[in-house]
């Protein structure tokens, strides 16, 4: 029996199961591939408000501003892009049984921290000591 075939909608991973057991998976291939979803349809409507909004301001103020707010929109849109490339790295490390395990240490991720970033590859100490090392990098 598949893990989609028995695993209900108020399911929550729990840390007294087995870590990534197949309802584990399932639940974070769901979470995965809806926030995909949602991200492309927020895609889709930018890309047809672009085209739609396409206006001729004759006021120069009013020019400038439409175009910060089409920048800004574009910007939230590469993050979205770069975002939606996460996800299918994560999906494929569901596929591949590497999902959940810290790509530093190999110890498991915890399950809220998964729950709250389902993209997280690094476990919430190695984030922390990672994120250490680029402040003093970044502070030469």
């Amino acid at each position: 029996m598949k893990a989609e075939a028995f695993l209900s909608d108020d399911y929550r991973p729990a840390e007294d199961e087995p870590f990534m057991n197949d309802r584990q998976l399932e639940y974070f291939r769901r979470k995965l591939e809806a926030w995909k979803a949602e991200l492309l349809d927020e895609s889709r409507h930018t890309i047809e408000g672009l085209q739609d909004g396409t206006r001729n301001i004759p006021d120069i103020a009013d020019r400038a501003s439409e175009e910060t707010d089409r920048a800004l929109e574009l910007r939230t849109r590469d993050r979205a892009r770069k975002l939606v490339a996460k996800i299918d790295q994560a999906l494929r490390r569901i596929d591949e049984g590497e999902y959940g395990y810290c790509e530093a240490t190999g110890e498991p991720i915890s399950l809220k921290r998964l729950d709250a970033r389902p993209i997280a590859t690094l476990s919430l100490e190695a984030q922390e000591r990672h994120e250490r090392r680029e402040k003093v990098h970044r502070d030469d």
